[in-house]
C-alpha cells in the first residue's frame, strides 16, 4: 500500500481549495453576525487562544461543546470554524474553539497537552463538562481527550460527557512513511505514544467516530478502529460512513443543522 498516496487528502480531494474558501468566508461571516468572545488566553504560548461563542439569547445550559481544527497539527487556525458553532449555539450550547501551536514549532505531545490545558481552562471557567469534536487532526485530538485521566490532572474524573470524531486518526505509526512526518517528526516510540488506539480505555464516555465514505481506505479503517477497539472493551461506541463526502467536505457538516451528524453531536450533548 502506498501510504503516501492514501494518506494526501488534497490529491484525493481536487475540490479542497473552493471547499477550505467556503471555510473561511462562512466562519467570518458568523464571527460579524454574532461576534463571540474572541482569543482569550488559555495558555502561554501565542496560538494557546480560544473562541468561546455563546448560545444564542444568554448563557448556554448542559456541557460546552469543544470543536478542535484539523490541519495534520501543521497548518489551519482556529479563525476558518467558527461557523461550526452555528447549530450548536441555536440550540442552547455555549461553543468554544481553540487553537493550538502547529508543528514543527512543538512536538505533537505537545499539542496534546495544549488541548488538554484547553479543556482544564473550559471546565473551570464553565463550571460544566465538554464534550469535544473535531475534524481529522481534530478527530484525533478530540479521542485524546476522551481517553485523558481527568483525575490526575486535578479535574473531575468525567470532565469530558462524550466525543465525535470526524475523519480522526487514531494510530499514527503510518504516518511515519509519508512527506507529514518531516515537520511531525515522529518516532516508533512518540507515535505509539500520540495514539490514543493504544490508551487506556477510558470510562463512562460516549463515543462517535464519523468518516466520509469517500475518504482513502486508511482514513476509513482508522475511523473504525478505534470505536471497535473500545466498543470490543464495553464503550458505547457508533462509527458512521457518510456517503458522497470527501475529506475536506465531510469536515463542513457540522455547520449544517439539518445534517444527521450535528443532530447527532446535539443528541450526545443533551445525553
Amino acid at each position: 500500500m502506498d501510504l503516501a498516496a492514501e494518506y494526501n487528502n488534497r490529491a484525493l480531494a481536487p475540490d479542497h481549495p473552493e471547499i477550505i474558501a467556503r471555510w473561511q468566508r462562512d466562519a467570518a461571516a458568523y464571527r460579524a453576525v454574532y461576534g463571540g468572545d474572541l482569543d482569550i488566553a488559555y495558555g502561554a504560548r501565542p496560538r494557546n487562544r480560544v473562541d468561546l461563542f455563546p448560545a444564542h439569547g444568554g448563557q448556554g445550559q448542559g456541557p460546552v461543546i469543544v470543536f478542535i481544527h484539523g490541519g495534520y497539527w501543521r497548518s489551519f487556525d482556529k479563525s476558518s470554524f467558527s461557523h461550526v458553532a452555528g447549530p450548536a449555539n441555536a440550540a442552547g450550547f455555549d461553543v468554544a474553539v481553540p487553537g493550538y501551536t502547529l508543528c514543527p514549532e512543538v512536538t505533537l505531545a505537545d499539542i496534546i497537552d495544549e488541548i488538554r490545558q484547553c479543556c482544564l481552562f473550559l471546565g473551570q471557567r464553565f463550571g460544566r463538562r465538554l464534550v469535544v469534536t473535531g475534524h481529522s487532526a481534530g478527530g484525533h485530538l478530540a479521542a485524546a481527550m476522551a481517553a485523558t485521566e481527568w483525575q490526575l490532572r486535578g479535574a473531575r474524573a468525567d470532565l469530558i460527557q462524550a466525543c465525535l470524531s470526524v475523519s480522526g486518526l487514531f494510530d499514527l505509526r503510518p504516518l511515519m512513511a509519508t512527506p507529514y512526518n518531516d515537520d511531525l517528526r515522529l518516532s516508533p516510540v512518540e507515535a505509539m505514544a500520540a495514539s490514543p488506539l493504544f490508551w487506556p480505555v477510558p470510562s463512562h464516555i460516549l463515543f462517535d467516530s464519523w468518516v466520509g465514505a469517500e475518504e482513502s481506505f486508511e482514513f476509513r479503517r482508522q475511523a473504525r478502529s478505534l470505536a471497535a477497539a473500545w466498543a470490543g472493551l464495553g464503550l458505547a461506541c457508533r462509527y458512521e460512513e457518510v456517503a458522497g463526502e470527501n475529506h475536506f467536505s465531510v469536515g463542513s457538516l457540522l455547520s449544517q443543522a439539518d445534517h444527521p451528524m450535528t443532530r447527532r453531536l446535539l443528541e450526545l450533548a443533551r445525553s
